[in-house]
């Protein structure tokens, strides 16, 4: 597998290329689907499979507010390695780039640069100058040039079988707090980054139970509140309660995610870089009238936890 963020590193074109073209935001349920077509069509006519992904996202290259990521390039670009594709293109989307005419992108790029004999992409796929290229133009060049293009259908939810599987919908879910049914959709439980920085010392000192704060290197945060989480540190994997928000019984209005890792974790991790993966949301952040009141409460969050972590459901 390898990466390739410069299209000028390939040096000599592919051959035999079957590819497939987006955002990937997520890489969830469908886009895994989508690679899984794209390898086994490259294994048919003993070809390279090639995923191509873009940063930063189209519209925020044009000026326009995009949505909030849901995998920022380093978390999707490592997704996407574990579908054993063997080439990910990851290139920089400009104001340039976004000028290319259709024509040309099917021609010098995905043809004289790339080899392709096969592009496999969702039903909706727009591409070129002002979104001008389609799927009909495809077909059309893909006879004359002999490359296929594969359409398949959207992949929907497994649970219900009807509703397609989409970023938006994830990103709405993680918004809205509903992380418990995300994974059915993304294939995991969403999963926030950061950096360990030093907190206002009050979780171990105030409260007994110490917290690593986190700076937030994700776009997308979870609904403000309590959740149940899993915590992936340079000393292993761990249970652990989060709190998102502004923690309102210290009036401070400083938005913080503080994480207390359960059963007596008392390891030095300041300065590393964790992850965070959301099971369950378990109540909304409230202003206590007592800091006795909320480490009270807080105890009551760690038991519930442990109930929801112990019992398979992480």
């Amino acid at each position: 597998m390898k990466v390739i963020e410069n299209i000028n590193d390939i040096t000599k074109p592919l051959k035999n290329s079957v590819i497939t073209i987006g955002n990937f935001d997520g890489v969830h349920k469908g886009h895994q689907a989508l690679f899984h077509q794209v390898i086994e069509k490259a294994d048919e006519i003993n070809g390279i499979s090639i995923v191509i992904t873009f940063d930063p996202h189209p519209l925020r290259a044009l000026g326009k507010a995009g949505p909030p990521l849901i995998t920022r390039r380093d978390q999707k670009i490592e997704l996407i390695k574990r579908a054993k594709i063997d080439y990910i293109l990851c290139l920089p989307f400009t104001k340039e780039f976004a000028q290319t005419e259709p024509m040309d992108f099917i021609n010098d790029f995905l043809i004289s640069k790339l080899g392709m004999k096969a592009i496999i992409v969702g039903p909706d796929y727009l591409f070129g100058k002002n979104r001008e290229g389609n799927i009909s133009l495809l077909k059309k060049e893909g006879e004359k040039a002999n490359f296929s293009v594969i359409v398949p259908n959207w992949i929907n939810d497994t649970q219900t079988g009807t509703e397609r599987i989409s970023s938006t919908k994830i990103r709405n879910l993680v918004i809205e707090g509903k992380v418990r049914e995300v994974p059915q959709y993304l294939g995991r439980f969403y999963q926030i980054r950061g950096k360990v920085i030093k907190g206002r010392n009050r979780g171990g000192s105030q409260l007994g139970f110490p917290t690593a704060n986190i700076k937030l290197h994700d776009e997308l945060c979870p609904k403000f509140g309590v959740y149940a989480v899993e915590v992936e540190c340079t000393k292993g994997v761990f249970k652990g309660v989060a709190n998102i928000g502004y923690s309102p019984t210290f009036d401070d209005h400083i938005f913080t995610i503080e994480v207390h890792i359960l059963d007596g974790f008392s390891s030095d991790i300041y300065d590393t870089r964790i992850r965070v993966n959301i099971i369950e949301r378990l109540r909304d952040e409230k202003k206590f009238s007592s800091i006795k009141e909320l480490s009270n409460q807080i105890s009551k969050d760690i038991k519930k936890a442990k109930e929801i972590l112990s019992n398979g459901n992480s």
